[in-house]
């Protein structure tokens, strides 16, 4: 039967792994090996020019050298992550941000024009305006909600258009689930792509893991993804991926290597094991989320709810694009409590089972508060035009009952004094 017609969850029992290489071990072992041993000099010397990427090699496969270039669970990973979305070849990191620094890096120059959406983490947001211009890259963002053509005149009146190399969205977009239309962004890039520099699409779609959107398939170049999240799933490693074509990896892998920004073989372990249940824990938490989402809008200390099932009723703007990307609701969502921090606050102290902690994807629900934590360090006037108050709140669900979740968020909320609850047009919703 061909690997074609089998659904990515099987294959995740046993896609890229040989049990008679390891003594008929049903899982693969942890090969916490630091080294090699090559069968001979010649092969040392030829497995350490494909790694390099010397012609003469064609068609062969590399062999094993060092576990910063190459490892067997690094690789039997790699080649089940790039199942979910479709890709040729997959990288694993040692963070989400690793994934985004060492992608960035490798196909960013001085001089180059790097396109970006907001809002976005915290992380990454600092990343961009912070080490990238520290290089000499410029950088310039456009605002989730914006059509091709008011881009495009932003790139116009910016003067930067010919510098344009990569369009970097996250989508949707933490905390406030705003949406950003992938192939709006893969026609730009085509249309600033020349003969000799093609403009990249790059996607943090950490939100919706591998199972709930599909950026390769509305073309861009880079899918990227905290594992640390729903990949991993349970709160316990730290790690992050790069998916796309053979050629796009291959330079992104060969950037890793320099960097040493790889993860380690207990860390994969760990991930394929957690690869194993992504789609049943996902698909869980994504039905509880529903019903907290529901408990939340109709509650009186609530003054809004971001979440991507109400994004018919709230936003119309955003229906195509969610109706064309996306094939769940998803499990994040965020609510404004009215008032402010102090009432965010309120509520965040008086959860009894929800944990206070950043981090989202796992099995357990966290609960944290944006403006002050995951985005702290966004500029203040920057945060308050993307909706991201001292009255918001954020919430990865889990895999609990939902009535637990559902009876924490209300014991929490009836600690906040109550206020009246202010008159939000629907065209202002998120």
């Amino acid at each position: 039967m061909s690997t074609k017609n089998i659904a990515p969850e099987t294959q995740m029992l046993g896609y890229g792994y040989k049990p008679e290489l390891s003594e008929g071990s049903v899982k693969c072992p942890i090969f916490q090996t630091s080294t090699f041993v090559f069968k001979s000099a010649e092969e040392g010397k030829a497995f350490f020019e494909m790694a390099h990427g010397k012609p003469g090699h064609e068609g062969k496969e590399m062999g094993l050298i060092y576990s910063r270039i190459n490892n067997p669970d690094m690789e039997i990973l790699e080649e089940r992550l790039k199942l979910w979305d479709g890709g040729d070849a997959a990288a694993v990191f040692s963070s989400g941000m690793s994934a985004i620094a060492t992608s960035l890096l490798t196909y960013l120059r001085p001089g180059d024009l790097l396109l970006y959406s907001n809002p976005i983490y915290g992380g990454t947001h600092k990343f961009i305006h912070h080490v990238l211009t520290s290089f000499g890259i410029e950088i310039l963002g456009f605002r989730a909600g914006q059509e091709k053509e008011e881009i495009e005149k932003i790139l116009t009146e910016s003067g930067l258009q010919d510098k344009l190399k990569m369009i970097y969205v996250e989508t949707p977009a933490n905390p406030t689930n705003d949406l950003i239309d992938i192939e709006m962004c893969a026609a730009i890039a085509r249309d600033y792509s020349t003969p000799g520099k093609q403009v990249m699409v790059a996607v943090d779609n950490t939100y919706m893991g591998p199972l709930w959107q599909h950026p390769l398939n509305h073309g861009a170049d880079i899918v990227l993804y905290s594992a640390t999240k729903y990949i991993g799933g349970h709160s316990d490693v730290i790690a992050g991926a790069a998916v796309g074509n053979k050629l796009v990896i291959k330079a992104i892998k060969k950037m890793r290597t320099v960097l040493g920004t790889m993860t380690d073989p207990n860390t994969c372990w760990l991930l394929m094991r957690s690869l194993e249940t992504l789609k049943i824990r996902m698909e869980q938490a994504a039905r509880n989320a529903e019903q907290v989402a529901s408990f939340l809008l109709h509650h009186p200390k609530v003054e809004k709810v971001y979440y991507l099932g109400y994004t018919a009723d709230q936003n119309p703007f955003q229906l195509g694009i969610f109706q064309k990307q996306y094939l769940s609701n998803g499990a994040m969502l965020s609510f404004d409590v009215i008032g402010g921090e102090k009432e965010s606050f309120i509520f965040l102290n008086n959860l009894k089972h929800i944990k206070l902690a950043v981090s989202l994807g796992g099995t357990e629900s966290l609960a944290e508060h944006p403006a002050t934590m995951t985005h702290a360090d966004v500029p203040f006037e920057e945060k308050e035009s993307y909706k991201i108050t001292g009255k918001m709140v954020r919430l990865s669900i889990g895999i609990e009952n939902a009535t637990d979740i559902i009876n924490d968020i209300e014991q929490a909320l009836e600690k906040v004094p109550l206020k009246k609850k202010p008159n939000i047009l629907l065209d202002q919703v998120v």
